[in-house]
């Protein structure tokens, strides 16, 4: 509501600065003041649009620029004679100078602005140490779970940013009337717990929020954008649209298939077999991660743990998965038989 206020109060000055100019009366009406007017309109919207995406940090030093390169142009146009130099009339050369003190003043203000952090101000810290990136939960990953053993490990470094509208989306699902919902919900705030307690990363709640944009995954994004920092998630779609729009983003789904074991064909595994396969005399077993391993000539082997021989290795979207088979499915059928012999 006040970016419109805001908007409308700009527009009315653009008017009345137009008027200024080309004022308009009765006798000789001049609607010259209409293209002013459209123009300071159109470039107060487009800077207007391209601030969003920028650092406030950055903002706030190309400003603090600009106040020092205007008080270095008007000591220089003190300096310059009312007679000008040779070649360069006061006229002109007074104000170049002035615009070039501006133009340097804020790109160099902007550039600084980059590597400042209050943090190492007050510490007293090197400024050509970077710290590194801050990290973006959102509510998939929060209710993941998995991310508070990770955060244990103290493999993660840099600060944990929960936005305000991530922990109001858990508080709803927490609220929810259906009890798997709720469950979920209550379960992502006990993780959260969780994280800060722990002693290896600093959990920050930022109330920021961009109202404009109703959708959470799209005000992660620009919650991203604003504050260089990445995106800590399990969800597929926000992965996918997050490295369209340049966002850089960390998933838990890919950190967990990374860390699966490397297992090539012809190498030996013991597995336990829980279950038949969907094809004739296979059995599935898991290991301990959560890889399926499917067996063949093992369907009566059931319930034992068995040693097998790996015989492919199959990618999937949902990880890996392993096909083997048993090494001795001869001795497996008589051990089986003599155990229905003595039930029977």
């Amino acid at each position: 509501m006040m970016q419109w206020i805001l908007r409308a109060f700009f527009t009315v000055f653009a008017l009345v600065l137009s008027l200024q100019l080309f004022p308009l009366t009765p006798a000789t009406p001049d609607f010259r003041f209409l293209p002013v007017a459209a123009l300071l309109i159109a470039s107060g919207l487009g800077l207007e649009a391209a601030a969003r995406g920028v650092d406030v940090r950055v903002l706030c030093g190309a400003l603090v620029g600009l106040v020092a390169g205007a008080a270095a142009g008007a000591a220089f146009w003190r300096l310059v004679p009312d007679t000008g130099i040779p070649g360069a009339g006061s006229g002109f050369l007074r104000p170049a100078v002035l615009l070039l003190c501006l133009y340097l003043g804020g790109a160099l203000g902007a550039r600084k602005a980059e590597s400042f952090s209050w943090e190492a101000f007050r510490s007293g810290a090197p400024r050509s140490v970077e710290a590194p990136p801050s990290k973006i939960l959102d509510t998939s990953v929060i209710i993941d779970g998995r991310i508070a053993d990770v955060c244990e490990t103290g493999f993660l470094d840099g600060a944990l940013i929960v936005p305000q509208f991530v922990l109001n989306e858990l508080q709803y699902i927490a609220d929810s009337a259906d009890p798997l919902k709720r469950n979920r919900g209550r379960k992502g705030l006990d993780i959260l717990q969780r994280i800060q307690k722990g002693v290896h990363v600093k959990v920050v709640i930022t109330a920021a929020d961009f109202p404009e944009v109703r959708d959470v995954d799209l005000k992660l994004i620009e919650l991203a954008k604003q504050t260089g920092s990445k995106i800590l998630t399990n969800d597929f779609n926000l992965n996918k649209v997050a490295q369209l729009r340049g966002v850089e983003v960390l998933n838990v789904n890919e950190l967990a298939n990374s860390l699966k074991p490397v297992v090539l064909p012809g190498e030996s595994m013991r597995v336990f077999i829980i279950k038949e396969g969907k094809e004739p005399n296979q059995g599935v077993g898991y290991l301990d991660d959560g890889t399926m391993v499917v067996v063949d000539n093992a369907k009566r082997l059931i319930g034992k743990t068995v040693d097998i021989v790996v015989t492919s290795v199959l990618q999937t979207t949902a990880g890996k998965m392993f096909f083997g088979r048993f090494e001795n499915p001869v001795a497996g059928q008589s051990e089986e038989s003599e155990r229905m012999r003595k039930n029977g």
